[in-house]
């Protein structure tokens, strides 16, 4: 897989090197739990457990469980930040890769002059490095990410922990706790308004609405941008988006409503109330538990290719099917993997218990419509496509083309939902969403005061499951975050041209709903979270920095990686490429070559590829299609033709035929 783009359907993060490449280190024994620690002049951060530590000089050096990778911290004295990274790769080790880009960032937690450098990997080292330049306190802090991409992908709450507890010696992070919460007036809610409107301008994101419920009330609904590129209707309260894993939360809210009705427990198997699950082999099908479905707790990696190069033929019922072939890399509870295929069996296994007659889409369809979209009113969210995009008022999905514009994003792909549609495939508006939160706000009650959930199983999705970074962690369908010092409780979605965000403050009463319809609308629904911060409590002004900066890095890695790629694609090496490709997981790739144009033909959706030559001499074919950008395909040094692709922890062979 690209290290640039496929950031709609799939996790956003580095990529990542070959456990061999990285130098060993003399360590301590492993930490067996989270552990205080700090750099060489006593910047402090968290060490996290199961990871070991050395100290080589001004370098302190991290080390997973399996070796071979390293997070390293060093503290330097210099001018600026390029010989602040260069003193720091001395003292760690030689670099063996080619740098690639630099880029500045926003000021952040104490750090100031922060400056990012990224190298030049080759996709068969399957690694990750970068590194950044932070100042405080009259010295640099140098972070070095050395990391293969299987350790990565596994452990990235762990690593996450260790950026995130890292603070300049005697800094205290800015905290809300035990601060009352502003009202929302016009002039805070103005400030809220700008922010989006900046956010448009500086990310090329079309259109964005937004909503706000501050004590039961709708204190803002509205939208910003319009609808399609080159069309003048604007998007505003009612537009249909899809809302991506924002479905998990509804979902869980099914199994809670079970829950509170008696019919199921979080604690009950899965084999109990949808008999033909399978997870793995026998004996890990029979540990997990409802809760477990949820809770991004049992250690399943991600495998979102099966799923989205070959959905034409899948079902819900093949997508359970899936599951049955996938094993947890960890013990249940240790570390955060984000499971979509597993969490669709949630909303599949408790619609199973209302509609055990049907199969299990129409099933989920009913249950989710009887049990929480009618009692919520909310009267336009639904799984259906074809009445999503036949309302005149929808949001269509955008990315950025191959110069870096807006463009129209390829919608086909979005379709790969369908089959695992608990996990991502509604579509909704902000309106309707306003509705659920307003629910979560008043702890199960509706408007007119009926309890629509009782408050324990309601909030037991909450509760912690396993950490997502400092003071951040994931329950079931919905996160918890206290970086700030008071809960926010949220969840993200990511599909193809469409990003989305709900958050609410239970201690305050206050919730957002961000619905945004293109690439990178990350970048605004992210940093809303942190503007509402601000807003409510008179925080330090950061959120609109972040957003200009991280604009700015997002369109400068597009551009690097576009200058590295030729398009049209290489005619020799195009022409070396066998006309047809076959994975027996991930189907049929087909080779079109037409007036120097080279197609990957995948069934379901097909896009232009472009060609790069990597520093070991590989060749990779990487598609440009606007939404599905830099899916990359490596070409075999085998005499037999082949195609390699891989995720952080799965690699795929397509065989010539």
């Amino acid at each position: 897989m690209s290290k640039f783009t496929c950031l709609a359907v799939l996790s956003v993060s580095l990529a990542f090197p070959s456990l061999a490449a990285a130098a060993e280190f003399p360590v301590e024994r492993p930490v067996a739990k989270d552990t205080p620690a700090a750099t060489v002049t006593g910047n402090p951060f968290t060490i996290p457990a199961g990871w070991s530590v050395s100290v080589k000089g001004p370098a302190t050096i991290m080390t997973p469980p399996e070796g071979g990778s390293h997070i390293v911290y060093v503290d330097v004295e210099a001018e600026d930040a390029e010989s602040a990274i260069a003193k720091a790769w001395a003292a760690y080790k030689e670099p063996d890769w080619p740098l690639k880009l630099v880029d500045e960032q926003a000021d952040d937690n104490g750090w100031s002059r922060r400056t990012r450098f990224e190298y030049q990997t080759s996709p068969n080292e399957r690694r990750g490095v970068a590194a950044g330049a932070m100042f405080a306190n009259g010295r640099w802090t140098v972070w070095i990410y050395d990391v293969a991409d299987e350790v990565g992908g596994k452990r990235s709450a762990a690593i996450n922990l260790m950026f995130d507890s890292l603070l300049p010696k005697g800094y205290e992070r800015e905290s809300f706790a035990g601060m009352k919460a502003h009202e929302l007036d016009d002039a805070r809610i103005a400030e809220l308004k700008n922010f989006i409107e900046r956010g448009l301008e500086v990310s090329g994101v079309p259109g964005t609405s937004v909503g706000i419920v501050e004590d039961g009330e709708v204190v803002f609904s509205g939208g910003f941008g319009v609808r399609e590129l080159g069309r003048p209707a604007k998007v505003d309260g009612d537009t249909l988006y899809m809302i991506a894993s924002n479905t998990k939360g509804l979902t869980t809210l099914l199994l809670a409503k079970l829950v509170d009705e008696g019919r199921i427990g979080w604690k009950d198997p899965v084999t109990k109330i949808m008999p033909g699950f399978r997870l793995g082999d026998e004996e890990t099908t029979e540990q997990v538990l409802v809760e477990h479905l949820v809770c991004a707790c049992t250690g399943l990696p991600r495998q979102d290719m099966e799923w989205i190069l070959e959905f034409g033929s899948y079902t819900p019922e093949s997508s359970m099917e899936l599951l049955a072939t996938m094993q947890p890399t960890s013990r249940f509870g240790e570390m955060f993997q984000y499971s979509n295929v597993l969490a669709s069996a949630a909303g599949y296994a408790a619609a199973h218990v209302v509609h055990p007659e049907h199969e299990f889409g129409t099933a989920y369809d009913k249950a989710m419509q009887s049990k929480v979209f009618d009692p919520l009113g909310m009267a336009a969210t639904t799984f259906d496509y074809d009445a999503a995009q036949n309302t005149e008022n929808h949001a269509g999905p955008h990315s950025v083309d191959v110069n870096g514009d807006p463009a129209v994003a390829v919608m086909g792909v979005n379709y790969a939902a369908i089959p695992v549609r608990p996990a991502g495939a509604g579509w909704s508006s902000v309106n309707d969403m306003l509705r659920y939160i307003a629910m979560e706000l008043a702890s199960g009650q509706l408007p007119d005061g009926e309890r629509y959930i009782g408050e324990a199983a309601l909030l037991e999705r909450q509760k912690p499951k396993v950490p997502v970074s400092e003071d951040h962690h994931y329950g079931m369908g919905l996160m918890v975050d206290e970086y700030y010092g008071t809960p926010v409780v949220h969840h993200g979605g990511d599909l193809i041209g469409y990003h989305s965000d709900m958050m609410w403050l239970p201690e305050h009463g206050v919730g957002a709903v961000v619905l945004t319809n293109g690439d990178p609308g990350w970048l605004i629904r992210t940093g809303f979270r942190r503007k509402l911060l601000e807003v409510l409590f008179d925080g330090k002004p950061e959120a609109d920095a972040q957003l200009a900066a991280n604009a700015k890095v997002f369109k400068s890695a597009m551009a690097k990686e576009f200058e590295l790629l030729s398009v049209p694609a290489d005619k020799n090496g195009s022409a070396a490429l066998a006309g047809h490709y076959r994975n027996e997981v991930l189907g049929d790739i087909r080779v079109q070559r037409v007036d120097g144009v080279t197609t990957f033909d995948f069934g379901e959706w097909r896009s232009e590829v472009g060609s790069r030559e990597n520093p070991d001499g590989t060749t990779s074919f990487m598609t440009i299609v606007p939404g599905l950008t830099g899916l990359e395909f490596v070409v075999g040094e085998s005499e037999e033709k082949t195609l390699i692709m891989r995720d952080a922890q799965h690699e795929y062979v397509f065989d010539a035929t």
